[in-house]
Order: C-alpha cells, then sequence, then structure tokens
C-alpha cells in the first residue's frame, strides 16, 4: 500500500511540474525578436497568449514598466510585467519573489532568449522591480 502511494505521488508531481506556466505577452506585429522569445517561453514550459497591439507605450504605461527599463515586447505573469528578452529561469525567480511587481531585460541584448546571433553574447542584467521603485539585480551574464 505505501509504494502504491509513493508512486501515486511520483506521477501526480510529474503531472504537475509539466503543466504550462500560462503567460501574455504584448508584442508588435512587425517584431522578429519577440516571436523568438515567445518560442524560447513555450519551449521552456510557458503557455503564450499571444496579443499584437498597435501601441505598445501604452501597454507599458498601463502595466509600470519604467522607461528606463524598456525593450520591445512586455510579458504579464501573475499579474507582474516582463520586459523584453529576459530568460524564462528568471520569470521564475520573478514568480517566487512576492516583493517585485516585474523584471526586465532593458533595451534589445545581442545573446539574450530571441536576440540570438550565433556565439555572440552582450553582457545584460535582469532588473526586478519593487513596488517602490527599487531595482535589484536578479541575474547577471556576462560577455562572452
Amino acid at each position: 500500500m505505501r509504494r502504491l502511494l509513493l508512486v501515486t505521488t511520483l506521477f501526480a508531481s510529474l503531472a504537475q511540474a509539466a503543466e504550462p506556466i500560462a503567460i501574455d505577452v504584448h508584442r508588435d506585429a512587425n517584431c522578429g525578436c519577440c516571436t523568438s522569445w515567445i518560442k524560447h517561453l513555450e519551449a521552456n514550459g510557458f503557455a503564450v497568449t499571444d496579443h499584437v497591439e498597435s501601441d505598445m507605450a501604452s501597454v507599458k504605461q498601463r502595466l509600470g514598466v519604467p522607461h528606463r527599463l524598456g525593450s520591445c515586447h512586455t510579458g504579464v505573469i501573475d499579474g507582474k510585467f516582463v520586459e523584453g528578452h529576459v530568460p524564462a529561469a528568471d520569470i521564475l525567480r520573478l514568480r517566487a519573489q512576492p516583493d517585485l511587481i516585474g523584471a526586465a531585460v532593458p533595451g534589445m541584448p545581442v545573446g539574450s532568449p530571441g536576440m540570438e546571433m550565433g556565439d555572440r553574447q552582450d553582457a545584460y542584467q535582469v532588473i526586478g522591480l519593487d513596488k517602490d521603485g527599487g531595482e535589484q539585480v536578479l541575474a547577471d551574464y556576462p560577455a562572452d
């Protein structure tokens, strides 16, 4: 009986781990790197709802994305913004920090998810933002 309970628990855990994580992505129709970032998310267990927008500036303003942290697309997960080419692992890190309202990779650094160009990688950081406007580095990616 105990073995059956352990096996059942294991399978339930595996099924739960495979459950996709819902995220909304707002993007401009003419941006190719945005669709590449979406593919990165989907390859890492996210279920993406893609919203093509005509006015990304108003989307960012509505979601509270500071201009200094801006990039080309904006995701929303658990009520938090995900600005730019944030790696999937760092989105999970954002979700685990209740004090943060969002995370961003400012600009469009080469080598970040969706901005791959061969082996080239620019240095970039993933910046977390709290409700008071305070910033903290969630991840630091060095240049190659």
